[in-house]
């Protein structure tokens, strides 16, 4: 009797691309709550047009390179995308903004050097970089957070959705009575007018670490990434050298000047530092690959993203850093390569 001989391979692995980003979405809940919370509804919206521009972009790409559709999207990885990016933008944001973010995360990001897998960049940052210098005054339109009377009106859904398909505030609402700068923007800005850190801080926006609403935010994230750590969905070398990458020099700087440097906890808990070390730098496939590696590719994020913040024109930096850090992933991986057992060098 002859049987017909299966396909390889034999042994089906215990995990799946699809299983892990499912695990990221799931990790990324109760942040995203948080955020809702403090912030408004904005990053839904957000998350529903990235998602379907992405998905849109995608399909299409596909169909034209000739490729099946239907496994490529079901491995959830364009959806990891778009939420990631979604995250990144300001709660209210124009459609037509989320929009080119994700058509470029995705086409340019992803697909056009071969799908996943093959993208030397985060796409998410691609497509958040492209539209922050494309439609810089979009991006710095953010909301105080909700519960701390720092705005004299909170735009509901309906305003939410108005501003989101037509780019214009509904009569009677303007920035200046419901929006405001990012933390890091703010003391930047005000560090620039000569005022000191504790100048800044004292001021009704601020917390105990970093800025009301956003240490909920990141503490938030950090819970979800100590759960990605531990179900084993990413390795500890990154996040753990992106924040040493960040606090060291910012408590160096610190130290040397209080009044003129803020201090390591706001950098932690007040800009994307958090996303960027749990989230983003984590990514497989751009990141590199060995243990030694991945310990020079997250400290070297980390620490630009302090040069960034510090002295550059941007007040977070993260997107950069981390895009920076990816163009030097050969060499990293090139000169951390492991040495294979039994085998030494002449």
């Amino acid at each position: 009797m002859r049987f017909a001989p299966a396909s390889p391979p034999h042994l089906r692995p215990a995990t799946s691309v699809s299983r892990l980003m499912g695990e990221v979405l799931l990790a990324l809940v109760p942040a995203t709550a948080a955020y809702v919370w403090y912030f408004g509804p904005g990053l839904l919206l957000n998350m529903l047009i990235a998602t379907t521009v992405a998905v849109a972009a995608e399909s299409a790409v596909l169909a034209l390179r000739g490729r099946p559709v239907g496994a490529p999207l079901s491995d959830l990885s364009v959806i990891v995308t778009a939420v990631l990016l979604a995250f990144a933008l300001p709660p209210l944001t124009p459609w037509w903004v989320t929009a080119t973010a994700a058509f470029f995360a995705v086409v340019f990001g992803k697909q056009l050097f071969g799908g996943i897998g093959y993208n030397p960049f985060n796409p998410a940052m691609v497509g958040y970089v492209v539209v922050l210098i494309s439609f810089p005054a979009y991006l710095t339109q953010w909301l105080p957070p909700a519960g701390f009377d720092l705005a004299a009106v909170r735009p509901d859904l309906g305003a939410t959705i108005y501003y989101t398909l037509s780019g214009q505030l509904p009569d009677g609402l303007s920035w200046d009575v419901i929006g405001g700068a990012t933390p890091l923007d703010q003391v930047k800005t005000q560090l620039g007018l000569m005022r000191t850190v504790q100048e800044v801080r004292a001021q009704p926006l601020y917390g105990v670490f970093g800025a009301h609403g956003w240490e909920w935010v990141n503490n938030f994230i950090i819970l979800g990434g100590l759960w990605l750590l531990y179900r084993k969905i990413i390795r500890w070398q990154i996040p753990l050298a992106v924040l040493l990458g960040l606090m060291l020099p910012a408590t160096l700087f610190y130290l040397i000047g209080p009044g003129t440097y803020p201090p390591p906890t706001f950098h932690l808990f007040s800009g994307a530092a958090v996303l960027g070390a749990f989230f983003i730098a984590t990514d497989p496939v751009s990141a590199a690959t060995s243990d030694r590696g991945r310990l020079i590719f997250g400290a070297g994020i980390g620490l630009l993203t302090y040069v960034i913040r510090t002295w550059g024109g941007y007040p977070d930096g993260i997107a950069f850093a981390v895009l920076l850090m990816n163009m030097a992933v050969p060499a990293i991986d090139h000169y951390t390569i492991p040495r294979a057992y039994g085998h030494g060098h002449d």
